[in-house]
């Protein structure tokens, strides 16, 4: 079974101080221990991710020439599709054996923020799927709030430290499909080691054996999370804000055994980032002298652009 904990977020939000307390005692440690947790009490309904699992089956169904039609050149894929391939892991040359889509944050009163991202691209053949996107976007941002808000107390921070820096943030909901497996890959998995670059990662779709995290000791270890929850990771972001106090673990999906390379899988990570104004400095009250500081000072911004040119996503 998997190796990573298991939470609860209405402990967080009970109102009672204790269960509140639990659950940043717990989170806390999971993430400074394996950086990964699998966390229930989520805002998803169970009808919502049914719809959303019904609607990106759809479009990764459609005929391919009607795919690539949604694949707009120019924004590093930040919006609409990314075909077969085209993403590699930082320092691999080998695309990783998936396709997926991007939808992106829905600004509300911020003009230059709304100037600076791109807009969502609409599939014209699905009229639900927009929609669905959208509202799953709401829920697991809401989720991610409170997250962080655990998250910020656990650092001795303001518990609404994150808020500011999250709202009309510039974050990522990303249906993938890992299409079945028709030859040997050639030294290509459906997604290789790496550690994500934003402030934390929600992933639905972690209920089947695929997603493995690196512990301490080297070791690759199956994290699987029940179907009523989500997979919670930390993200560079987060871990250079704390001088890695909480842990970016390397994950990767590996390729089902041979019997089963005939099936897709499906899975939707929620990539959480600020606004590109965010500092990413070491929190003084995570350097002493046991801990010096790892990082040097950036901003979210300056950081998410080194790391899409070391992904290939955009050229230098």
């Amino acid at each position: 079974m998997s190796l990573v904990p298991s939470v609860d977020l209405s402990d967080f939000i009970s109102g009672d101080p204790k269960r509140k307390q639990k659950f940043i005692d717990e989170i806390g440690q999971a993430f400074e221990d394996i950086g990964f947790v699998a966390l229930g009490g989520h805002f998803l309904s169970e009808e919502l991710v049914e719809n959303l699992y019904d609607e990106i089956k759809k479009f990764f169904d459609l005929p391919q020439d009607v795919k690539n039609g949604y694949e707009i050149e120019g924004i590093g894929g930040q919006r609409g599709y990314t075909s077969f391939g085209k993403e590699h892991a930082k320092g691999r040359k080998e695309g990783d054996l998936k396709e997926f889509w991007h939808f992106g944050q829905y600004v509300t009163d911020n003009p230059k923020l709304e100037a600076e991202y791109p807009d969502n691209v609409i599939v014209k053949e699905l009229p639900k799927f927009n929609e669905v996107g959208k509202e799953t976007f709401k829920m697991l941002e809401k989720t991610a709030r409170y997250v962080l808000r655990a998250l910020a107390l656990h650092l001795k921070l303001e518990e609404t430290y994150f808020d500011e820096f999250i709202t009309n943030g510039n974050s990522i909901l990303r249906p993938i499909h890992y299409p079945p497996i028709t030859s040997e890959p050639k030294n290509a998995v459906r997604a290789a080691a790496h550690g994500d670059i934003n402030l934390i990662t929600l992933l639905m779709g972690a209920h089947g054996k695929g997603l493995q995290v690196k512990n301490h000791k080297g070791e690759w270890v199956d994290a699987i999370a029940r179907p009523d929850q989500l997979m919670i990771n930390v993200g560079d972001m987060l871990s250079r804000l704390s001088n890695n106090k909480l842990k970016s673990t390397i994950h990767q999906v590996v390729n089902p055994p041979k019997e089963l390379w005939g099936t897709s899988r499906y899975s939707v990570p929620f990539f959480m980032h600020p606004i590109s104004e965010m500092p990413l400095n070491c929190l003084e009250n995570c350097i002493d002298e046991e801990h010096p500081k790892q990082f040097q000072d950036i901003t979210a911004g300056e950081f998410l652009h080194e790391r899409l040119i070391d992904l290939g996503l955009i050229k230098k």
